[in-house]
């Protein structure tokens, strides 16, 4: 009996494929996708690379189906066990709590509500608040959520763009990324590209009644995707600054009022240091401006005080009168000058968190004096404290600390404090990054000072809590001209490429690198190295072309340094890259060109010891690359070799790798008793974590079976 396959379910699971192809397991079923496509049009079919070429295609398939019984039963497995569930939204953890010493906002709180419930009309719902630095934009929007909870059954979704280590802001898809992870979806299911993560954005939003928030925005660009497409949701954009052309319903955080400024400093500081205060209190108002950062700072220093002492007038004039800078220049004044220093200095990295190991870099101090004048400047709001001992400037704090560095220390000491924390985070990443991957020529040897992470698992959450730091550091390393440490610093971000996606974060910093690479370092085999990177996390992103540019540039680089390995492993990344594009045969050649140079390497040279394992991933590759041609003997030989080697070197992970492989090509070559045996055979050695390789061999043993 011909089973039907619908041509819906076939377009839409086409365009799941491509988009989810990441993954380990994404990228396996993307190559049984490319064997199957093959087998059904009798021809090589490079992977769609937009909606309407796989609607084409899935129309050519659907229309093959209707005279084949047997591979319309085939597509019908392969949809019915891998179809993947339709994305849920999840309520996720919500807002930040509002906070506690709110005061008025009445109005601007009545037009947001206004947006959020006057008749859609066709309209979408989006908000764009704005208002000067610390005027207390993100106090309204996090008061809005908890004042409005129940307005929003669905969910209240936050991303904060104030963390971004690149001078030019978070990239659209990088936001989209963000806020995907806010709704519930897993890093490996996010897609790889901006439009289908905008796709996946709009099928999570459709008929829900959400609240989104994204603070700190900088650009049009990086929210205009974001726009919602059903009517009962908020959009609701952040500016700490000045707006910039959204369509939306501009709403204006004004400066509070001498009665309300009065009595937010009152709950702040208590009412009995506003009584004493009394007659300073009209200099503070006008001071502060009603600016809700700078009442709260003014309203902690009274607190603090045990006298009716004067606070220093601040030294810039009336023409320059900035209610922030003069709340920093007061708090500073109250603090000793060791902490302000150590503030002066740190902020000039401009780093996305600061913790005791960083700061005390920045002040050529020891760790536990510098941990104690972070909290210092914390109680003094020169820094935000957030979670395991870290902190981070306000953007605007920041730069008035940045701009007094130089007059105050002068510009060599400035110079050193720059050089000391790249130094600290290169040599923190160095170490995470090879407890990472401890057995990987990719990263290098751990430095002999500083502290060791214990093993993989601390040194993959080291990197990952450093991610934005590295970044930063990257540009600010090339900007001060230390380029081997800006070099060396791209290269400590492999381990999270490889091991825990990161890819949207790395790719600033490698482009970066690369192109400094290019211009102090060029054709040597740190430039091959970092175009190996940028390349691959291209490819994750779905950069195609420009991945295959990078690594062609790889493979020049190691070429002219010499290096066998490095020119063998970017060669092997070319076929990875026309692989997982269904262009098997091209995919074969590079990499039976890449066993080739491998086979270069001769005993004592560098990757000498490591060649049998090379060849052996090589081999793998290539049985993969033969199953899509369609030579299933012959991918069958090379696989089991594969498996006989990590099976010798007990390699229980890679032997379970290359025995799915194999299950696969049986099961094309219709042996599939011999399939289900390799089926069982890795499941045994895979650990319950493998949950997705696990669900995946649990749908191939289904379509044996029934094939069976």
């Amino acid at each position: 009996m011909l089973e039907v396959v619908a041509l819906s379910a076939l377009t839409a699971f086409l365009t799941s494929v491509g988009n989810g192809a990441a993954g380990e397991m994404g990228r396996q079923l993307l190559l049984s996708t490319g064997a199957l496509l093959r087998r059904t049009t009798g021809q090589q079919t490079p992977l769609p690379a937009d909606p309407e070429e796989q609607a084409a295609l899935a129309g050519l398939v659907h229309a093959r189906l209707g005279h084949d019984a047997r591979l319309a039963g085939e597509w019908a497995l392969l949809l019915r066990t891998h179809t993947q569930q339709a994305a849920t939204l999840s309520r996720a953890a919500g807002l930040p709590p509002a906070p506690h010493h709110f005061t008025n906002r009445q109005k601007v709180l009545k037009q947001l509500a206004r947006e959020a419930t006057r008749p859609a009309a066709g309209r979408p719902r989006v908000a764009l608040l704005h208002g000067p630095p610390g005027i207390g934009t993100t106090a309204v929007a996090l008061h809005l959520g908890a004042a409005h909870h129940a307005r929003f059954p669905d969910g209240q979704f936050y991303v904060d763009l104030r963390d971004t280590a690149s001078d030019s802001g978070l990239e659209p898809s990088a936001v989209l990324a963000r806020l995907l992870r806010q709704m519930g979806v897993e890093p490996e299911d996010i897609p790889s590209t901006g439009a289908d993560r905008e796709r996946l954005y709009r099928q999570l939003t459709a008929g829900r009644r959400a609240l989104v928030v994204v603070d700190h925005a900088t650009s049009l660009a990086q929210v205009r995707s974001l726009t919602p497409g059903t009517p009962d949701v908020l959009l609701l954009v952040v500016v700490s600054g000045r707006p910039f052309a959204l369509e939306a319903e501009r709403v204006e955080v004004q400066p509070l009022s001498d009665r309300y400024a009065v009595r937010m400093m009152r709950n702040l500081a208590g009412r009995e240091k506003i009584t004493r205060a009394r007659a300073r209190m009209p200099y503070l108002l006008d001071r502060c401006a009603g600016n809700a950062f700078a009442l709260k700072a003014a309203a902690m220093q009274l607190a603090a005080e045990s006298d009716h002492s004067t606070l220093p007038r601040p030294t810039a004039g009336p023409d320059l009168h900035d209610p922030v800078r003069e709340a920093v220049e007061r708090a500073g004044s109250r603090l000793p000058s060791s902490t302000v220093r150590l503030c002066r200095l740190a902020a000039l990295g401009g780093w996305p968190s600061l913790d005791p190991y960083l700061a005390a870099a920045a002040a050529g101090t020891g760790p536990e004096q510098a941990a104690l004048m972070l909290a210092e400047a914390a109680d003094a709001q020169l820094l935000e404290p957030l979670a395991d001992e870290r902190y981070r400037f306000r953007p605007e704090v920041r730069r008035y600390l940045v701009d007094t560095a130089g007059p105050e220390h002068g510009i060599a000491e400035c110079s050193a404090a720059v050089t000391r924390t790249l130094d600290a985070v290169l040599n923190r990443a160095l170490h995470a990054a090879h407890a990472a991957l401890p057995q990987s020529w990719r990263t290098e040897p751990k430095p002999q000072s500083g502290t060791a992470c214990q093993d993989e698992a601390e040194g993959l959450a080291v990197l990952a809590a450093e991610a934005g730091n590295v970044v930063r550091a990257v540009s600010l390393a090339e900007e001060h001209q230390h380029i081997t440490t800006a070099l060396r610093l791209a290269r400590t971000l492999w381990p999270l490429q490889l091991k825990a996606g990161h890819k949207d974060e790395a790719l600033p910093a490698l482009r970066v690198a690369a192109r400094c690479a290019d211009v102090h370092r060029p054709r040597t085999r740190m430039a091959g190295a970092l175009h190996f990177q940028l390349a691959f996390c291209l490819d994750q992103l779905g950069h195609l072309d420009e991945a295959n540019r990078e690594a062609r540039a790889a493979v020049d680089c190691e070429q002219a340094a010499g290096h066998l390995r490095g020119e063998a492993s970017a060669v092997e990344l070319q076929g990875l890259l026309g692989l997982y594009r269904f262009r098997f045969p091209a995919a074969y050649e590079r990499f039976t060109e890449a066993r080739r140079v491998y086979q270069q390497i001769t005993s004592g040279q560098e990757g000498a010891a490591d060649l049998p394992r090379a060849l052996a991933l090589v081999e793998r590759h290539q049985g993969r690359a033969l199953r899509g041609m369609g030579r299933l003997e012959e991918s069958r030989h090379l696989l089991q070799s594969a498996v006989d080697f990590f099976e010798r070197e007990g390699e229980a992970y890679n032997t379970a790798r290359v025995l799915t492989d194999l299950a696969e090509t049986l099961h094309d070559a219709g042996e599939n008793t011999e399939a289900l045996t390799r089926i069982a055979a890795a499941e045994r050695l895979l650990t319950p974590a493998a949950v997705p390789h696990l669900q995946y061999l649990a749908g191939l043993r289904l379509r044996c079976e029934a094939a069976g």
